[in-house]
């Protein structure tokens, strides 16, 4: 046989090499992690809950998810195992987050204080009298709107109901 003829096929069986040998160092990895678990240590599950270990077994975890709340878990489930600061940056909110982008309020108040900054006061108390975002009842506010343009109103549907006849 030729050479070239068996260059593909040696190239894919050395890619398959390369790719089951690293997929075996990161269980491998993972195996580790799990096994030098220690009582006291926060982890992050594979579904992504933060927990901190209380006892470790063979094949299970003790894991405290809410303060006096325990849980027994495989070991397989431990996506992470967290250094202690880490854990209480997520978990509790301690440290200080170094954040370069701008913080977003949970509200809109400083969106619009910058662009009412060049109106007056009596500008702004006037739009607050004509904006009324307020949810108006069903009832009795309807039947005044339809009295004011001269219509009926309509029956109301149940369910079920359609308008074809």
């Amino acid at each position: 046989m030729n050479i070239v003829t068996l260059l593909p096929f040696i190239v894919l069986i050395g890619a398959m090499f390369l790719m089951t040998r690293s997929a075996k160092k990161k269980q491998q990895a993972a195996a580790q992690m799990r096994n030098e678990m220690q009582p006291g240590t926060g982890v992050r599950t594979i579904g992504g809950m933060y927990a901190t270990v209380k006892e470790v077994n063979d094949d299970t975890v003790l894991l405290e998810v809410a303060p006096g709340v325990h849980a027994v878990y495989a070991k397989n489930s431990i996506g992470a195992v967290l250094d202690d600061e880490e854990y209480n940056r997520i978990v509790h909110g301690d440290g200080d987050l170094k954040i370069d982008a701008p913080v977003v309020p949970d509200d809109a108040s400083s969106l619009t204080e910058s662009a009412d900054a060049g109106k007056d006061k009596d500008a702004d108390e006037d739009d607050v009298a004509r904006i009324d975002l307020g949810k108006k009842a069903e009832g009795d506010d309807a039947e005044k709107a339809h009295d004011a343009a001269g219509d009926e109103p309509k029956a109301k549907k149940t369910d079920g109901e359609s308008d074809a006849k």
